[in-house]
Order: C-alpha cells, then sequence, then structure tokens
C-alpha cells in the first residue's frame, strides 16, 4: 500500500465536475457501482441525509449530486421535497432513476435550498464532467464552506486504488466530524462487505475527529466500488483506514482558525476503548485547545481531561509532547522541569503529538484535533448568509 498523487478519477469510470458561486456551490459525481454510506448520529438529520440513506438501501448507485452553502436541515417536507428533485436533476441527464442518485448538502441550517439555482446550474456542471485532475479538483472545490483548502487522498493497494474527497473545517466533533467525503475504488466488493469495511475504518478516523465538539446535522460518508479490480480483504480495509485516517487528518488541520494539528496517542489503558475514549476527551478540551493556540505547555488541563474522561486512570500518568523532538513533561505521576524547552517546542511547531500513558494496561487508541484560535470565534461569528 502507498499514497499516490491524483484525485477521485484515478478510479476508472469516475467522471466528475463543480462550480463556485460565492458561498454557493454545486458538484456532480457520475459513478457507477456498489455503495454504502455512514451517516450522522445527530437526532435531526438533513433531508439529504434522509433521502439518501433511503436511496442506498438498494445498494447501487450511478451518481452523486451535492451543493454548498444550504445545509437543507430543518426545512421539513420542503426540504425532502428539495432533496428529491436535486436526484431528479441528475438522473434526468444520467437516463436512470432518482433512486440511484446520492444526494448531500453542506452550509446553513434552517434555509429553504435554492432549488432554482441548482436547475440553472446543474447543465454546466454535467456538461464539464471530466475524467482528469482538473475534474478532481473543481469538484472538490464545490463542496467546501469554510475550508481553505480541497482534501483530497488517493490510495494504491496492488493493482487498484482507493481515491477520496471530503470537506469539513468546522461543526467537527467524534460521531462524524460538518463534514462529507465520497470515497471511491474499482476494488470489487458488494454493498454489505463495503458497509461493514466503511464502519471500521470511520471508527478509527473521522469519528476520532474534533474540532469544536459540535455534531452536525449532515455529516456523511460515501463509499462507491466500481468493481474492476480483485483485493484481498485484509489488504482493503488497511488500505481504506488509512484513506480515511489521511482524510480526517486534513480536516483536523483546516479546523476553522487552526494552528496547530493535534494527534493525541493514549497508551496504556485499560483497554483500547478506554484508550480512545481518553484520547478524545483530551482533544476535546477547550481548555486544552486554548493552551495549545497560546504555546502553554499545562499539562494540568491534559490530566483534568483524563480525569474526567470516565477511564480508569490515577496519579500514575505520563505526558509527553512530540514534534520532531520530544519533550517529556510528567513521567509515572512525576512532574518534570521541562517547562521553557516545552512552551519552545510549541512555538515552533505546527503539528505536535500528545503522548499520553495511563500504565494501567494494554490499551491504544488516539483523536486528532486542533488548537482554538481567536479566528474560530471571528469565522463563527461572521458565518451568515
Amino acid at each position: 500500500m502507498r499514497f499516490i498523487e491524483g484525485g477521485i478519477t484515478l478510479v476508472e469510470g469516475i467522471r466528475c465536475s463543480g462550480i463556485k458561486e460565492g458561498k454557493k456551490g454545486l458538484g456532480i459525481i457520475e459513478c457507477s457501482g456498489n455503495a454504502a454510506g455512514v451517516f450522522t448520529k445527530n437526532r435531526i438529520k438533513a433531508a439529504p441525509v434522509l433521502v439518501t440513506m433511503e436511496n442506498l438501501k438498494a445498494g447501487a448507485i450511478r451518481g452523486i449530486i451535492a451543493n454548498s452553502g444550504n445545509a437543507n436541515a430543518f426545512t421539513g417536507e420542503s426540504g425532502i421535497k428539495n432533496a428529491k428533485r436535486m436526484c431528479e436533476i441528475l438522473a434526468e441527464r444520467l437516463g436512470c432513476s432518482w433512486r440511484k442518485i446520492v444526494v448531500a448538502s453542506t452550509g446553513i441550517i434552517g434555509e429553504q435550498l435554492d432549488v432554482g439555482w441548482i436547475e440553472s446550474r446543474a447543465g454546466v456542471v454535467f456538461e464539464n464532467l471530466g475524467s482528469d485532475r482538473e475534474s478532481s479538483l473543481a469538484f472538490a472545490k464545490s463542496i467546501m464552506t469554510t475550508d481553505t483548502f480541497p482534501k483530497e487522498v488517493a490510495v494504491e493497494i496492488g493493482d487498484a486504488v482507493i481515491t477520496g474527497v471530503a470537506k469539513g473545517a468546522g461543526m467537527i466533533a467524534p460521531n462524524m466530524a460538518t463534514m462529507l467525503s465520497f470515497i471511491f475504488t474499482d476494488a470489487d466488493f458488494s454493498g454489505h462487505d463495503l458497509k461493514k469495511m466503511l464502519i471500521r475504518a470511520v471508527d478509527r478516523s473521522f469519528n476520532v475527529t474534533v474540532v469544536d465538539g459540535d455534531t452536525s446535522t449532515n455529516d456523511m460518508v460515501l463509499l462507491v466500488s466500481t468493481g474492476q479490480k480483485k483485493v484481498s480483504r485484509e489488504k482493503f480495509q488497511r488500505g481504506l483506514n488509512s484513506a480515511c485516517i489521511n482524510l480526517a487528518k486534513q480536516i483536523a488541520k483546516d479546523g476553522e482558525g487552526a494552528t496547530k494539528l493535534i494527534e493525541v496517542i493514549v497508551e496504556g489503558a485499560r483497554s483500547d476503548k478506554e484508550a480512545f475514549k481518553a484520547a478524545r476527551n483530551i482533544a476535546s478540551s477547550l481548555l486544552v485547545k486554548t493552551a495549545l493556540f497560546g504555546n502553554d505547555p499545562n499539562w494540568g488541563r491534559i490530566i483534568a481531561a483524563l480525569g474526567y474522561s470516565g477511564c480508569d486512570v490515577d496519579e500514575c500518568i505520563s505526558i509527553a509532547f512530540e514534534a520532531g523532538a520530544r519533550v517529556e513533561l510528567v513521567k509515572r505521576g512525576e512532574i518534570l522541569d521541562a517547562h521553557s524547552e516545552a512552551r519552545k517546542l510549541l512555538e515552533k511547531s505546527k503539528e505536535l503529538k500528545i503522548l499520553v500513558n495511563l500504565h494501567k494496561g494494554n490499551g491504544k487508541g488516539y483523536a486528532f484535533g486542533c488548537d482554538l484560535s481567536y479566528d474560530y470565534v471571528r469565522i463563527n461569528a461572521e458565518y451568515t448568509t
């Protein structure tokens, strides 16, 4: 397995395009194959999520249509009607049933979708569908909201490839980080197998990613197989995990106003479950996140987060920071004189690992996150239509 350069169109048969006009965007992907999805755990699900969940029951799709700028969430029956209409817009051009279409939206909650705008742009986007690098980028940019860069990944596993695109920078929390991700492969698997493998990958990637602790109404991860290549399930799972982790890290790195990508690694827990829980608590702590923005190695905030995590912990804890160099702050409960050294490390680091050992067992887990800056407040205070 190795990472390679390129976008989603590296999978043969995938064509896509997109446009962005101000805060509004429209993207289309033509694809044919088995499909599976994982969706937000928010009890209030956006209309496109509900429609897509129903359409995926057949296990195969022909295309994806996605818009940015409007979430089509908390919009009642009109929202469902508009989501179905988006499916019809693409289905009419592909010559298939609207139930073979996946629909996704991201943006402002509580406003009715401007279907007229989508109708008027769909023809141009469809005519520009392509299988080149520029087409992949055009789609990736069309679904961006507060993102500062498009997020793509490509992994080679034997003769097959896994490619993916994602958007997300804010309203990111475990339970799927507001994010959308569309992943494609030419490896041959049934919809049932894709679902099981996708759940495993999401649980160890998007579901351990934290920017601000909010779970969106629109989160969606889709996996589509065009079925052209044979790959072992074990190899594919490893490749899928790697692709999803890569995209999850890109989302954390692009956290609204973020200056640091944070990876929390917890070892020595009673179980893997407890280790992942502890790591998520640290990555979610506003006090930890703000301290890191201020380049303050206040490890006491990490201790506090561990203490209220519900995991089995006591004062026999080790904590270190790593960014090229490694600085130990606490060793088996002993406080080390490393504050000045740790501050210097933070001041020059854009990517940081927080290493924790609970000395309770063999459990291991991790989480991805970012610091919390003044700009996070500004961006979200100004995020209006």
